[in-house]
């Protein structure tokens, strides 16, 4: 906790960069956060909230570290600290800004913070396991802010994104960001329970649903009590959400098309449900696990089983 205290003689101490940072850092480092919203350690949690409150970009030049603060902003600095150390509030939902893809995103309490391993496979334009000529349609499920649905429009540059969630809350950020990356023309924001209202036949449908199983959701860090619950929440073995989705899929998929889910660690009881089910596993460079994919005639082959 940072005290009242130790607010007040921050606020009347601290001049430059370095004096802010080194404070943070140190707050952040005894406060004994969690993070998992984009940032691994003390030291960037610090830079990305200072950096955000002076409006400067993360890669500034280093000889910014001696500048001299307003007080005005090294108050609003530490007013964000105590957010983040007392309250728990992820950095992101501080900075409304969180990245994807290399890609800027609006973010706030209606959504979740992007962080999906998905990302990797989207750099790719999923080759080789989807021919991106191919890919004509697209829909995220679930899209929250929609950075997947805006993602996966720059790399398939020639296809109708649809992103799809049942949140009008979630779709007011959604259509946000549709508008910020100027993607008017080419991405929709629809309201859907599931696929019950999409606009199909889709070349590929991609989600990251709810999938965290009741246990997980009992033990999270106070960081994800801040998150939408509708958005991680499924049941409780996490696949209330993906068993109508398997079941469902086929009748939104082109003959060609493809499915491809986010399952995090949910995957194991997906195993235990279904092992005959051929699903696909992705491995990932960067870290991330618990991603599936089927094509539409293997949803169909085994659809008695869901």
């Amino acid at each position: 906790m940072i005290s009242s205290q130790q607010q007040n003689e921050a606020i009347a101490t601290l001049q430059t960069v370095r004096d802010c940072l080194r404070f943070g850092e140190s707050m952040l480092r005894s406060g004994e956060v969690f993070f998992g919203h984009g940032n691994d350690d003390p030291w960037d949690e610090a830079l990305a909230l200072l950096m955000h409150q002076l409006a400067l970009p993360l890669n500034s030049d280093p000889r910014v570290l001696d500048a001299r603060l307003l007080p005005l902003e090294v108050s609003g600095y530490v007013s964000q600290l105590v957010q983040r150390v007392n309250h728990r509030v992820p950095v992101p939902y501080l900075t409304h800004e969180a990245w994807f893809c290399g890609l800027p995103f609006y973010v706030d309490e209606r959504v979740l913070i992007p962080r999906s391993p998905l990302a990797e496979l989207i750099e790719q334009s999923f080759a080789p396991w989807v021919d991106p000529e191919q890919v004509h349609r697209v829909l995220d499920l679930c899209t929250g802010s929609g950075c997947i649905a805006i993602a996966c429009a720059y790399a398939f540059e020639h296809a109708r994104v649809d992103g799809s969630d049942i949140c009008a809350d979630a779709l007011a950020v959604c259509k946000e960001n549709i508008e910020r990356h100027g993607l008017g023309e080419q991405v929709r924001a629809l309201q859907s329970d599931g696929l019950a209202a999409v606009d199909g036949p889709y070349d590929l449908i991609v989600s990251n649903p709810p999938y965290v199983d009741a246990q997980d959701m009992a033990s999270l860090p106070d960081e994800y009590r801040h998150e939408p619950e509708l958005a991680l929440a499924s049941g409780n073995d996490g696949l209330d959400f993906t068993r109508r989705l398997l079941l469902d899929a086929p009748d939104q998929l082109s003959e060609e098309g493809v499915l491809i889910v986010e399952v995090g660690n949910s995957w194991e009881a997906m195993l235990q449900e279904w092992p005959q089910v051929p699903f696909f596993w992705f491995e990932f460079e960067r870290g991330g696990h618990g991603v599936f994919m089927l094509s539409r005639q293997q949803l169909l082959e085994y659809r008695e089983h869901f």
